[in-house]
């Protein structure tokens, strides 16, 4: 069977909580699991596995984690049998130095609820293998481009690119669920739709100093920094897709873009 090229998705990946609800963001994530071609390897960078420099998840059979409190007694006996794609595992160490990127292996790494909640969603068989890496701060929005570009030939090979984190992502500022955006939400969120649209990654890699309000809706980037490996991992020129789009709690965006 031939293999198809696969996107690259950024998935805003809600509350853990998303994985037990029946609303539209749970139910949008289960249509585009169903309607997707179907991958042979996912690869995810997930914004709740955030280190210093790149690390890459060799764990055979990664086990669920419930790296949160306070959620309802249901969502903890969740388990999402995952299993690790080992081959790609093992060869991405090479690849990605021979590209200029310094890189370390987990053997341990259990996957986070960035990881498990949206893929337990789009795949809650978990039948395809994964291969989980890290979120290198130290690159920064750039490096996170190139590290997408590095990335990209793998859509050619059948493998799913998802970059997991949360389009709008303040939880000090969030009102009651059903609010509207608020104002200063609604600007990032149109500031950062033109870019994309318009294909300014440049520009967009600049957002913490260019964006409105940049700060205000992301008092720590890495939930936006996923969003950058997807968008390298495009190609050149091709407009992204905003697959979906919707508010919850007055600052968070729950927002998914295709990168072809």
């Amino acid at each position: 069977m031939q293999t198809q090229t696969q996107p690259a998705l950024f998935i805003s990946h809600g509350a853990p909580e998303l994985a037990l609800e029946t609303g539209p963001d749970a139910e949008h994530l289960r249509t585009l699991g169903r309607t997707l071609p179907t991958p042979s390897v996912i690869l995810i960078v997930s914004a709740h596995w955030a280190t210093r420099s790149l690390v890459i998840n060799q764990t055979p059979q990664p086990a669920t984690w419930h790296d949160f409190s306070g959620f309802p007694p249901a969502l903890y006996d969740i388990r999402y049998p995952a299993r690790s794609d080992t081959a790609l595992a093992a060869r991405l160490p090479a690849l990605l130095s021979e590209a200029g990127f310094e890189c370390q292996v987990s053997h341990d790494r259990p996957l986070d609820h960035g990881a498990w909640v949206p893929l337990s969603l789009m795949y809650p068989d978990a039948s395809i293998p994964l291969v989980a890496l890290s979120l290198p701060l130290s690159l920064g929005a750039k490096g996170l481009l190139r590290l997408g570009g590095a990335l990209a030939f793998l859509r050619q090979q059948g493998v799913l690119i998802v970059g997991s984190g949360g389009y709008i992502h303040n939880l000090w500022a969030m009102e009651s669920d059903g609010a509207p955006p608020a104002e200063w939400a609604d600007a990032f969120s149109r500031w950062a739709d033109a870019r994309l649209h318009a294909r300014e990654d440049e520009a967009l890699a600049d957002w913490q100093q260019s964006a409105p309000h940049a700060k205000q809706n992301h008092p720590t980037p890495e939930h936006f920094l996923p969003l950058f490996v997807a968008l390298g991992a495009a190609s050149p020129g091709a407009t992204p897709v905003k697959l979906y789009d919707n508010w919850r709690y007055g600052s968070l965006s729950m927002a998914c873009w295709r990168f072809d």
